[in-house]
């Protein structure tokens, strides 16, 4: 563990595994959308929302997006970690009101760039909205030891 308590990569091991939950909430679309600049009606008008195939509003797919982001930087590997990449699929949108799980598995590890590779899925109950897979860089204690 680093002094933040996340996990150097000495730490990771394929399999290992952590997830974060958050409720995505009116206030998180209008912020979003206030910071991102994305306000397509689809996330923000309901009654525009109501005429497409979604039939209704739904959040945007990069504040879901963030659950993940969230697992990473809090849970797994956690603080001290620096995103590389990430891969997303939309599968199913997500609603005002919906409890976004994200879940992250480390796929592989590589000690001598301090980098691992992680599945990350966003399940709403059992319904999968997103799945991909992250390249991280986290500390290391090797590196830390040696300055």
């Amino acid at each position: 563990m680093n002094e933040q308590y996340g996990h150097d990569i000495e730490d990771l091991h394929v399999g290992m595994s952590a997830s974060f939950a958050k409720t995505i909430t009116e206030a998180d679309i209008v912020l979003f959308a206030g910071v991102s600049g994305d306000n397509n009606a689809v996330h923000t008008n309901e009654e525009f929302a109501a005429t497409t195939s979604f039939g209704g509003r739904i959040a945007h797919g990069f504040l879901t997006a963030s659950v993940i982001s969230a697992a990473v930087a809090n849970r797994l590997p956690g603080p001290g970690t620096v995103y590389l990449g990430q891969q997303l699929r939309f599968r199913a949108p997500v609603r005002p009101g919906d409890t976004v799980h994200a879940m992250v598995t480390v796929k592989s590890v590589d000690l001598l760039k301090a980098r691992a590779v992680l599945d990350t899925v966003c399940r709403v109950g059992k319904v999968v909205v997103i799945e991909g897979e992250a390249t991280v860089m986290t500390t290391s204690s090797v590196r830390r030891n040696q300055q």
